[in-house]
């Protein structure tokens, strides 16, 4: 894979609120991190080659109206927040759309038309273990190389007094990988991507739903990926050892699969950071590299409102 001269950039965070409004929020952020999402606007062949170009025909227009009217109407502080992410940038309300929307757009892109790697879905690794020695998670944020750079955390800090740290792609909502809050409700995000008799135009999108996650007391819900990228790596870590926390983090950097890796390099598939919760310590950490090396270069506790680094 080429180098973009952004791996080793350390991850930035921005922290913002309470604000006055939603709106408000996604400005500060948008404004904030203006160039970072230019840079990854620009980089993001799919949008400049495919949604971009769609978004301009008769066909695309039914579909990127019902999107923007069902989610403004079921989230309308998300979309508030969107917009001035937006505006706050000073990029096109449109490509923020776009972005936020690439997962309910791709499936309705001209097949014929389509770039290789378009309809790739973002496929991410999680580890859960509760057991009598200890309970955490472990997860890879894997995605498309274009982001590799282009990702930040933002600790919002809401009127109500609820706080939340969140790791967000550039110019998308918050969070559409992983984060938690000051319930004490941690996330992370796989892809699960629908098959095609359940594919519906003008849905709500993942990202509105993962946003309004950051500000949840409690989920039960419970996902299952059938694909065979996911299968595969699954396979993989039921060979692997996996009774100490150092175990499972040498497992979420196994490579020995080439074709489907645990921890992916590229060319397509790139696997930004992991993620680990440990809910014994009460810690959130954030490892950039191969999770192997166990070198955590974001810790946070989740026992106090502050969320402060542990001394």
């Amino acid at each position: 894979m080429e180098s973009s001269g952004l791996e080793g950039k350390e991850l930035e965070i921005f922290e913002v609120g309470p604000c006055e409004s939603a709106y408000q929020m996604g400005f500060l952020i948008g404004q904030r991190f203006s160039n970072l999402i230019r840079s990854r606007l620009a980089r993001d062949l799919i949008l400049q080659e495919q949604l971009l170009p769609f978004a301009q025909t008769p066909q695309a227009q039914p579909l990127l109206k019902a999107l923007t009217d069902n989610n403004k109407k079921n989230f309308p502080s998300c979309w508030d927040e969107l917009i001035g992410t937006a505006e706050g940038s000073g990029v096109p309300v449109l490509h923020i759309i776009l972005i936020n929307f690439r997962k309910e757009i791709v499936p309705f892109l001209p097949k014929n038309k389509l770039i290789s790697n378009a309809d790739c879905p973002d496929d991410c690794s999680d580890v859960l273990i509760v057991s009598d020695s200890m309970a955490m998670v472990a997860h890879n944020e894997d995605a498309n190389v274009a982001l590799v750079g282009h990702t930040y955390l933002i600790k919002g800090m809401l009127s109500n007094e609820l706080s939340f740290i969140a790791y967000t792609y550039a110019g998308e909502l918050p969070s559409c990988a992983f984060g938690f809050n000051s319930h004490g409700l941690a996330f992370t995000l796989n892809s699960v991507p629908p098959i095609e008799d359940e594919i519906v135009a003008g849905g709500i999108g993942c990202n509105f739903i993962s946003r309004d996650l950051l500000e949840a007391s409690g989920i039960d819900d419970a996902v299952t990926v059938q694909d065979d990228n996911s299968i595969s790596r699954q396979r993989r870590a039921l060979v692997l050892p996996k009774t100490s926390k150092n175990e499972f983090l040498s497992l979420l950097g196994d490579m020995a699969d080439t074709k489907y890796p645990i921890y992916m390099t590229g060319p397509i598939l790139y696997t930004l950071c992991t993620a680990v919760i440990d809910l014994d310590e009460q810690t959130f950490s954030i490892i950039e590299g191969n999770p192997k090396k166990g070198e955590a270069s974001h810790v946070f506790t989740m026992s106090s409102k502050e969320f402060k680094m542990p001394q």
